[in-house]
């Protein structure tokens, strides 16, 4: 049995302000094996990319326990590769360049790595290419490979195809879950789609809004690959909007709105 890459126990996270005081996340709790893919989904409000920015040591200021590799996360590392839903280049580099990041493709292991990861996303041709001559999903795939350049223990990404068209969309979730299955990189992967949800993850884990917490999680017991036609896809999927109708509506008052 694969051991646990990434652990949650008793997460609370309250954000202050003049206003007062709003839970974002309670007593959050979750065990994520090596080489896992799980899928979170939730309302908006519900804390699943504060969540995420916990994970990824970008936010210190919550009680609770995280531990990566069982040692605890005290900010950002190379260990997590974080992927926002904009791809977020630098327009003055190229493709290449802007996966390498601060490192020098001159040197032939970095070459290579680039080479390879170029390849990986399916980019052979558009080495030398500048993000406003990508589409959106290409430039994706761009961000997809940068986060992977030095092997992170935990892929984080918060809703990265979530600007994309339907049929793009569908393009990255088959091109990720390629990468997933040659890598085995541990991914947290941040979606407001049932679709994707299922098609994608292990475990589906469905949140509950303000205080945001974990409703229930869900195994998602089908082969890849998966066909979004087939019977028992439609089952499981049917199985997870039942668990997701059931969510409660996110709490509303005066001074804060509808949620963080």
């Amino acid at each position: 049995m694969a051991a646990d890459t990434l652990v949650i126990e008793r997460l609370n996270r309250t954000f202050t302000s003049p206003a007062g005081d709003v839970t974002a996340l309670s007593n959050i709790a979750l065990k994520v094996k090596k080489g896992e893919l799980i899928t979170l989904i939730g309302p908006s409000g519900c804390g699943k990319s504060t969540l995420l920015k916990i994970v990824a040591g970008l936010d210190s200021d919550y009680s609770g326990t995280v531990l990566l590799n069982d040692k605890p996360i005290e900010g950002p590392s190379i260990e997590k590769g974080f992927i926002f839903q904009e791809p977020r280049l630098f327009p003055w580099l190229t493709v290449e360049k802007n996966i390498a990041g601060n490192l020098s493709l001159k040197d032939s292991k970095v070459r290579a790595r680039v080479d390879e990861l170029i390849a990986l996303v399916r980019l052979k041709g558009f080495e030398k290419s500048y993000p406003r001559e990508l589409s959106g999903g290409m430039a994706q795939r761009v961000s997809i490979a940068r986060a992977l350049l030095r092997n992170p223990e935990v892929l984080l990404l918060d809703e990265p195809f979530g600007a994309l068209d339907a049929f793009t969309r569908a393009h990255l979730q088959e091109v990720l879950l390629d990468i997933w299955q040659k890598n085995r990189t541990t991914m947290l992967f941040v979606t407001h789609d049932l679709d994707e949800a299922v098609f994608l993850a292990e475990r589906v884990v469905i949140m509950n809004p303000r205080p945001g917490h974990i409703r229930t999680v869900l195994p998602i017991d089908l082969p890849f690959p998966r066909k979004r036609a087939s019977q028992s896809f439609q089952e499981l999927r049917r199985k997870v909007l039942s668990e997701f109708e059931k969510v409660e509506e996110p709490a509303v008052d005066r001074d804060h709105g509808a949620g963080i």
